[in-house]
Formats: structure tokens, C-alpha cells, sequence
């Protein structure tokens, strides 16, 4: 299950149902103006109408991503509305999330990303115009939140090999002007040669562990690691972290690894050491390190500290029963 459920959809009878209603002060969109395809960007230019059509009035805000995108979100935040639509993919939602989650507003999700993990796992329809019906009809439910020091997570958080390669694809895209999975195919060669590998020491729920790893993965809530659904989740309200630590000390068998991973015959109990907690504590040896959450890197002190919030934010998914 998604997790704690409101009676009926996310628009009940009142100034939100009726698109005769003036322009709505009780829901906020916010697009990345960046986000998207061609063909999404055309749909996004008339998203007011979709909304108008759905039943809401709406004024739509597209922002570019960066500075303008997060004022954006923090005067939608402030402004109380009882929800917050967010136009892009899992980096726009993360930075929407920063500002979210403790507020009791409503998250909706319009999914513009390359590859829309959290909406996929929510099984937020793909499509805009479908999204937009969904968030006109759909039900709020509660999910948890990751954290990791003082910054919040939808989907998961690594360090070690995926925030090298992260970086360097984002560089790579600029350099060479590439698109994304061309950039990150050419990071993954360029980072895996260089042999990279961590010393780290972990807590898990107060128990001590030490391993050389290429990498380490933490999930909000349990990750399939193997088979065709590797990287999605069934249920996002156990209130868990699931911890992945990469079994592989040579480059020899991280190459074997990355070739599995690439023909999705990854192994969950031979290639990973996993376990689920609450509370995960990593250290290195060193001062900061290079951490991904949901995609985005940035530099954390150590040693990181990583936690679940159980039943964070509220978001809008589809009415039909799924176990997600």
C-alpha cells in the first residue's frame, strides 16, 4: 500500500471542483521549464486548459531549473495552498520535496523526467493529460521520506561509484553535447577504469559493519535488485531504509557487476550484502564526500546519517487500489 489514505479524491466538492470556479488559490503549479520532450513542452504551454478541462482553474507557472525554480517553489510553499503540482522530473520533485515535507501540503506530480522513478512507482500515469486527470480525481495518501544529514530523499541516496559517474556525465553532457544516457554510458566507462572503490564503515540500528565496496545504496523503503523489475518499489509506506552494499572488491568482478546490472541478471543475495533499518550511519575516513539523492550530487560532511520519516508527505495517486 501507498500508505494512509484520505476518503475520496484529492478534489472533493467545493472550490476546487468546478471549472466555472475563478482561478484556484487552494492549488499551486509549478513546471521546469527545462523538463520534458518536444512533444511534452507543447502539452505543458497548454496545461491551464487540460486543468480547466479536468474541472480546476489553474495559473501555471514554468520556471528554468536552478535559482528561479527554487523561489518559485518557496513563494508556492508559503502561499499555504492545500496543493503544490510539480512539472518535471525525480530532481524537480526533490527540490520540491526540501520544501514540502512537514508542511502538510499535498504533492502532485506531473512527470517530465527522463526516467520518472518516483512517479513510476506511484503509478502516476506517464501521460500529462492522463497525469492531470489523475490529479484532479485521484486520492491523497501518506508516504515516508529518506534523509540523509540535513537533505530529504523520494527515492534513494548512494555514494561511491554513481555519484562519479553522475558528475562526470553531467560534465560530459556540456563538453561534448551529448544527451543524457549517451553522456552517462560514456561516464560509466570513463569512472570504471579508474578503479573505484570506497573503505567504509557502517552502523546499521547500532550494529557495526566495514566493507570495500564500489558503492553504497539506500533506499527509501525495499528495492527489487534483480530480474526486469530491478530498481522499483512495491510499497512506500514501511517506514525503512533498505541498505545495498555492492559485493564486488576488484575491478574484474565490478565490471562483471556493472554487465549483469546492464542486462538486468543482477543476483539480490550474491551480488549485494542488503539489509532494512531505521537509522544508517557511514563513515570513510574522510571529511566530505560526493552523495546522490534522488540523482542530484552534492558534497555532505561525514560521517552521514541517514533516517526514515514515516508518512512525510502527502501525495496524489491514482484511485484504483494498487500495492505500491
Amino acid at each position: 500500500m501507498v500508505g494512509a489514505v484520505h476518503d475520496g479524491s484529492a478534489f472533493p466538492s467545493g472550490p476546487l471542483a468546478r471549472s466555472s470556479a475563478p482561478v484556484s488559490t487552494a492549488i499551486r503549479v509549478v513546471v521546469n521549464a527545462a523538463a520534458g520532450t518536444a512533444a511534452q513542452r507543447d502539452v505543458v504551454a497548454g496545461l491551464a486548459a487540460h486543468f480547466d478541462y479536468a474541472g480546476v482553474k489553474v495559473e501555471v507557472e514554468r520556471v528554468e531549473p536552478g535559482a528561479e525554480l527554487i523561489t518559485a517553489l518557496r513563494r508556492a510553499v508559503s502561499a499555504r495552498p492545500q496543493i503544490i503540482v510539480i512539472g518535471g522530473g525525480d530532481g524537480t520533485l526533490n527540490s520540491a520535496a526540501q520544501l514540502m515535507v512537514g508542511t502538510g501540503i499535498t504533492l502532485g506530480i506531473l512527470p517530465l523526467g527522463t526516467l520518472n522513478h518516483f512517479a513510476k512507482d506511484l503509478h502516476v500515469p506517464l501521460d500529462i493529460t492522463a497525469a492531470v486527470k489523475n490529479i484532479a480525481t485521484g486520492r491523497i495518501a501518506t508516504i515516508d521520506v529518506g534523509m540523509v544529514n540535513d537533505r530529504y530523499f523520494l527515492n534513494n541516496s548512494g555514494l561511491g561509484l554513481y555519484p562519479r559517474v553522475v558528475r562526470k556525465r553531467d560534465v560530459e553532457r556540456h563538453r561534448l553535447r551529448l544527451g543524457k544516457w549517451p553522456a552517462f554510458v560514456f561516464a560509466a566507462h570513463s569512472v570504471l577504469r579508474r578503479y573505484p572503490f570506497l573503505d567504509v564503515r557502517l552502523s546499521v540500528d547500532g550494529m557495526g559493519i566495514a566493507r570495500r565496496t564500489p558503492f553504497v545504496f539506500i533506499g527509501n523503503n525495499r528495492y527489487e535488485m534483480e530480474g526486469f523489475r530491478i530498481g522499483t518499489r512495491d510499497c512506500l509506506d514501511r517506514g525503512e531504509l533498505s541498505l545495498y552494499v555492492a559485493n564486488r572488491a576488484t575491478r574484474l568482478g565490478l565490471l562483471k557487476l556493472a554487465l549483469r546490472a546492464l542486462f538486468r541478471r543482477l543476483d539480490q543475495t550474491r551480488d549485494f550484502e542488503t539489509v532494512c533499518a531505521k537509522e544508517i550511519a557511514i563513515d570513510t575516513g574522510r571529511r566530505r564526500l560526493h552523495v546522490a539523492t534522488d540523482g542530484e550530487v552534492s558534497i555532505m560532511p561525514t560521517p552521514l546519517r541517514y533516517s526514515v520519516l514515516p508518512g512525510a508527505l502527502s501525495v496524489i495517486v491514482p484511485t484504483t487500489e494498487i500495492a505500491i
